[in-house]
């Protein structure tokens, strides 16, 4: 079964609110063994709303459409589809004497415009609205099937899964298998170069599937199956997983759709392990990262935002030898990013040291290059790594890839930790 989802609102195309229906009601769809292959945003205006049923009526078996059923002049939705399928609408008993419940139990006047609220499509079944007034419609015309639901996310879901989840159930889906997915989440490695080595398992792939999605810093790599149970698809999933991971095991840090830096917090409480960090140019940024998770608390002990070399000298003790001088490497080198991360350890006495330094933007520091970034990482009793770093991007975009890049290498150290 092939599905199209058409949100209906003008407040939506001027970006004046998020649409969070279009993904709650994909991963329902999902769920249900329903693909969707398309969404559609169109206003509030009975032609174009037209043309988009036309449009969504020639390539989906089962049409959603949310919002444009209050009781305004431009709430359209069931209008313009009762007029596509040319039928008429009428007043359903039950809704309408919902609304004039409302009003009276609490002494207002109801205006004649709330009557449209409580319309049906001829020939398809009201959906009741139990946390709102606007009914809902399920109709089916000539083998495609339509289902009408509010717009407010606080109507519409209680209402997907209520009533019109149920309809679909009973009235659409014959022996269609649900879909299950997991998130196999990868850092250290850009897009481009985890398709490569995953090649020829994206073109061999029939059931399971796999999709590869990059954010800053991270890929996703969403792998999917259809089954009768879940337990059968796990035994899939799980086989493709484990070949996926045979080709970056290094860069593969979770198996589920969590960031890198809960995996990190996770980790370190675990092993009651402690860190601190003392950053530069990204002016707390991986501070932040890892205290927006909770649990961070336990591992995490403060951080020194060392944003110009008096502050690098006084609070974190760099030497100013390697600060300023004819012969010092200055701020953003490695010997800083070293020094950095083994001192802001020693100050906070915790186990794990972070440190970044570098030239974010828009102008050059010390002579040196927009991206140069070095990153610091420091552990009690070992050997302190850096790593150079030449980023591209503005200034916003340099700082959270650092960020990113420190964390990833800190992942890696946790790994190699725990093994020993």
């Amino acid at each position: 079964m092939k599905a199209e989802i058409i949100a209906v609102g003008t407040e939506l195309l001027l970006g004046q609110i998020v649409n969070t229906n279009a993904q709650y009601l994909s991963r329902q769809l999902a769920s249900m063994g329903i693909d969707v292959y398309y969404q559609t945003v169109v206003g509030d205006n009975m032609e174009r709303l037209k043309e988009a049923l036309r449009l969504s009526s020639s390539r989906a078996d089962i049409v959603l459409l949310s919002g444009g059923l209050g009781p305004t002049q431009d709430d359209l939705t069931k209008d313009a589809l009762a007029s596509f399928l040319n039928r008429s609408l009428h007043i359903d008993r039950m809704a309408m004497d919902r609304i004039e419940r409302f009003f009276h139990d609490r002494g207002s006047v109801m205006t004649e415009n709330n009557r449209r609220q409580a319309l049906a499509i001829e020939g398809g079944t009201p959906l009741p609205n139990e946390t709102g007034l606007a009914v809902g419609n399920a109709v089916s015309n000539e083998g495609t099937h339509y289902i009408v639901l509010p717009g407010p996310p606080k109507e519409l879901m209680p209402m997907f899964e209520q009533e019109a989840k149920p309809w679909l159930l009973q009235h659409v889906l014959t022996g269609e298998l649900p879909i299950y997915s997991k998130m196999l989440k990868f850092a250290g490695i850009g897009e481009s170069a985890l398709d490569k080595r995953l090649e020829d398992l994206i073109t061999a792939q029939t059931d399971p599937t796999i999709a590869l999605y990059a954010k800053e810093g991270e890929v996703t790599v969403r792998i999917s199956t259809k089954a009768a149970s879940e337990a059968e698809a796990m035994v899939r999933l799980n086989e493709l997983e484990a070949r996926i991971q045979e080709r970056g095991p290094e860069y593969m840090y979770a198996n589920e759709d969590v960031p890198i830096e809960k995996v990190i917090v996770d980790m370190m409480a675990d092993h009651n392990w402690t860190l601190s960090a003392a950053e530069s140019c990204t002016g707390g940024l991986v501070a932040e990262t890892l205290t927006s998770i909770p649990g961070s608390a336990s591992m995490f002990l403060g951080g020194i935002i060392c944003y110009t070399n008096q502050i690098k000298e006084k609070l974190v003790h760099i030497p100013h030898a390697l600060l300023e001088g004819d012969d010092a490497p200055g701020a953003v080198s490695a010997e800083v990013a070293e020094a950095l991360a083994d001192h802001v350890r020693m100050v906070t006495d915790s186990d794990f040291g972070l440190s970044v330094t570098g030239v974010a933007g828009p102008g050059y520091a010390e002579r040196k290059p927009i991206g140069l970034v070095y990153i610091g990482l420091s552990q009690r009793g070992k050997e302190t790594e850096v790593h150079e770093l030449h980023l591209q991007g503005n200034r916003e975009t340099i700082r959270l890839r650092a960020t990113k890049a420190l964390l990833y290498r800190l992942w890696q150290r946790l790994v190699a930790s725990k093994q020993v």
